[in-house]
């Protein structure tokens, strides 16, 4: 296997886990003691419990269509910062929200064709 993880440091461990589950759509990937790996598509990201929370990350998620990242937004309107809109720069439509924890979240679809992973 090859592939990669993003470990981030998080204080509210069950509540970011459960944000992310819930409500984004991710799914337990590994429990490892004070680490939950989660999966979406394929963007693993640990949350380890500690402390002190990483707050500098954006986690992107990324999805086929703008109908798809309009559906988030009407889901996570709540938490939402800006809305659902097309970047014609990078040729994306996206928009922007906070975890529980205050972390920068972006949720986008590309508008162009994409290279194979």
């Amino acid at each position: 296997m090859h592939g990669g993880i993003v470990f981030l440091r998080t204080a509210h461990f069950e509540a970011v886990t459960s944000f992310y589950v819930d409500r984004v759509g991710m799914a337990v990937w590994l429990e490892q003691p004070d680490i939950r790996i989660l999966r979406h598509g394929n963007l693993l990201v640990g949350f380890h419990r500690q402390a002190r929370a990483d707050l500098d990350a954006l986690l992107t998620f990324v999805y086929d269509s703008c109908t798809d990242v309009d559906a988030m937004y009407a889901k996570l309107r709540d938490i939402a910062t800006s809305e659902p809109k097309e970047n014609t720069t990078y040729r994306i439509c996206n928009f922007f929200g906070h975890d529980p924890e205050g972390r920068k979240i972006e949720f986008q679809c590309f508008l162009h064709e994409l290279p194979e992973l």
